[in-house]
């Protein structure tokens, strides 16, 4: 039985279709993509998990974490409690620690464990130790960053030009199913192909389904950051923090197609306009393409 159809029969909610239990996930010649065609079934019914009961107190709390965070990306959840019993918030840390894992964030330092990949799914070396990154497309990273909005929250996931700092796509989810990060994948492997790929360990990235979307291209290799590795994806991180500053905080989202709708046009002036220091003041854009 999948955790889905488990979740589902829990919960009491509408019935879940017998075929799902026919998937194999760990089948050796068929991907989840091909079974779901074959029994007519929409892939995301297989990966849909339901998103957890949180008050209204639960998802306001979860804002004032996020701002925290964004802040010190390396607090976990003892430091988040005490920022905000000092910001006049007594709360217990078991909460945080649960409603950190609902908006998939994590404190930045050493770990044993930093991701949970998807199960029996290959985990790729680090491969960029000691790279000069000299050029656009020779290093995208990718990143999944929680988004709060009117009573509900939602997941953004983007795939940067390291050398540009270019956002080459990004996709809005109201889940942390794979199926956006596939879609993210897809669009930006249109405008180019990067020479290496990293991405962190969660089952996001390492999920048969988004593998296979960068497998078809022979040329790319594929980079994860391992343990103890707290900040291979800084860049990433510099841009969540950029994006929470100048959109997301001065913004209250209304709905899912509000939030997706401003994202973009920020993402548009973000490339093509917002000068960096970091690049003598020219866009993204304007690096990424004379490259």
């Amino acid at each position: 039985m999948s955790n889905w159809t488990g979740l589902k029969k829990r919960q009491g909610l509408h019935p879940v279709p017998k075929r799902l239990s026919w998937i194999e996930p760990q089948h050796p010649q068929l991907s989840i993509v091909q079974q779901c065609a074959l029994l007519q079934l929409n892939r995301s019914t297989y990966y849909y998990e339901p998103r957890p009961q949180l008050t209204h107190d639960d998802q306001r709390m979860m804002q004032q974490m996020d701002r925290i965070y964004t802040r010190h990306p390396y607090y976990g959840y003892r430091r988040i409690r005490q920022q905000l019993k000092r910001d006049g918030q007594v709360v217990n840390h078991k909460r945080i620690h649960r409603l950190m894992q609902v908006m998939g964030i994590q404190g930045l330092y050493p770990r044993p464990r930093t991701s949970i990949p998807a199960p029996n799914h290959a985990i790729y070396p680090y491969l960029l130790t000691n790279v000069h990154i000299t050029q656009p497309n020779q290093v995208w990273g990718t990143d999944i960053t929680y988004i709060p909005g009117t009573d509900t929250w939602y997941y953004l996931v983007a795939i940067l030009d390291w050398y540009s700092r270019y956002v080459v796509s990004w996709q809005l989810s109201e889940t942390m199913q794979s199926d956006f990060c596939i879609v993210a994948a897809q669009q930006a492997l249109v405008t180019a192909q990067p020479d290496i790929h990293n991405s962190d360990q969660g089952a996001q990235f390492t999920s048969h389904d988004y593998l296979a979307t960068l497998q078809q291209y022979p040329t790319i290799r594929l980079s994860m950051d391992h343990r103890g590795r707290c900040f291979d994806n800084i860049f990433t991180e510099r841009l969540w923090r950029t994006v929470k500053y100048e959109e997301v905080y001065l913004k209250e989202y209304t709905s899912f197609t509000d939030a997706k709708q401003s994202l973009q046009e920020y993402f548009t002036k973000y490339n093509l306009e917002r000068l960096h220091s970091s690049l003598n003041y020219k866009t993204p854009a304007e690096v990424y393409f004379a490259g």
